[in-house]
């Protein structure tokens, strides 16, 4: 799991004046609407006794913790200590603050950025430029899973998977002449992907595809980028002028389990009473790979890819560990392992973006990151092998 990156909290329609608890990055979050609408996020510990901040309530627009009535203003920085009684608020210790992580509402999700980097630094918020666009039409979801968010981005770019472990995006195997075209790779800063031609059936949903205008099996164009670590959106040309795109945000609430927030947008079939078969068609889709994934072995992404046989169909997803290569050596991968040893005698926090402009003082302890040498076997490509 990865500091430093934009991560999809909840839906703003979940974030109201009850404070509410969240697990991302294996650490808990409170999130809460301050009154003039204003989402804030803070590292949920309270750093007097270690009181929990999502059990507390607002007041004026502070959080209050539950166990002793500590009060943090928007900033983090306690601001009453009822113990100390009206006339001792002057000796509020300059180390009562908790970590405070900035906020965008976008696309109906609340992101929240998990790091310490200066607003200039940070990598953007994945975008769909689609949405809310005329001729447009978005559908929202979300799910929980189990399992490595990194294995789960590598079967989003990985096309030779679909022949076989999706029936409606192809044909099983059964074809001879089967093959996955030579990849042209995309490369942004902050991502990678691929556009890329299968030959596929139909739409097998009647409706979809009789609006699609397609009823045989044709070439079509489909590809998925990734964003980040953890985001990444595919995008799906059933005809040529019919587009789907699934805009996922997958946000690991630890390094086994996961959320994910899909947005998808459409040009066809507009209006949210066609929603549910699209719902319906993702749900099959992704219980497809779920079988597939949790077989998968190692559980975790291996860190070097000397023990997988990658060919030429992987390329992407060996992109994509270049990428994650890169942020590990710049010292934003947590040790996950650590953390979880540590768990029972020690709780860490997220390191929010005022230890960069005040790195003393603080309490509570910033999460281990691990300390990664360059590899050069990450760096051969499937044609090298």
């Amino acid at each position: 799991m990865y500091i430093n990156f934009w991560y999809a909290a909840d839906w703003s329609r979940n974030i109201g004046a009850e404070p509410r608890r969240l697990r991302m990055l294996g650490q808990d979050f409170v999130l809460y609407r301050e009154s003039g609408g204003q989402v804030r996020c803070h590292a949920n510990v309270c750093v007097h006794r270690g009181g929990s901040l999502a059990g507390g309530r607002l007041e004026h627009d502070r959080i209050a913790c539950p166990y002793h009535g500590w009060q943090y203003d928007g900033a983090g920085i306690c601001r009453k200590i009822p113990a100390l009684g009206p006339t001792g608020q002057r000796r509020i210790p300059g180390r009562a603050r908790i970590d405070t992580y900035p906020v965008e509402e976008r696309y109906g999700l609340v992101h929240v950025f998990l790091g310490d980097l200066p607003e200039s630094e940070r990598p953007p918020i994945m975008a769909i430029p689609e949405f809310g666009q005329p001729g447009w039409h978005a559908s929202c979801e979300d799910h929980s899973s189990e399992g490595d968010f990194r294995r789960n981005i590598e079967n989003g770019l990985d096309p030779a998977h679909n022949e076989y472990v999706h029936p409606t995006h192809g044909f099983s195997g059964a074809r001879d002449e089967y093959f996955v075209p030579e990849l042209k790779i995309d490369r942004h800063p902050w991502g990678s992907g691929f556009i890329t031609q299968y030959y596929s059936p139909p739409l097998k949903d009647e409706k979809m595809q009789a609006a699609s205008g397609r009823s045989h099996d044709a070439t079509i164009e489909a590809g998925t980028h990734h964003h980040g670590p953890t985001c990444m959106i595919t995008s799906i040309r059933p005809t040529a002028e019919h587009f789907i795109n699934q805009n996922v945000f997958k946000t690991p609430t630890d390094s086994r389990h996961q959320r994910s927030f899909l947005v998808q947008t459409r040009n066809f079939l507009l209006g949210e009473e066609h929603d549910p078969r699209f719902l319906s068609r993702n749900a099959v889709v992704r219980d497809q790979d779920r079988v597939v994934l949790a077989d998968q072995e190692p559980y975790f992404t291996p860190d070097t890819n000397t023990n997988e046989l990658l060919v030429h169909s992987d390329l992407a997803v060996a992109t994509y560990r270049e990428y994650l290569r890169d942020w590990d050596r710049r010292g934003w991968r947590i040790d996950s392992a650590r953390v979880e040893a540590d768990r029972p005698h020690r709780t860490y926090a997220i390191p929010g973006p005022a230890r960069r402009r005040e790195p003393h003082g603080w309490v509570i302890d910033p999460v281990p990151l691990l300390k990664v040498e360059a590899a050069a076997d990450l760096k051969r490509t499937p044609a090298a092998d």
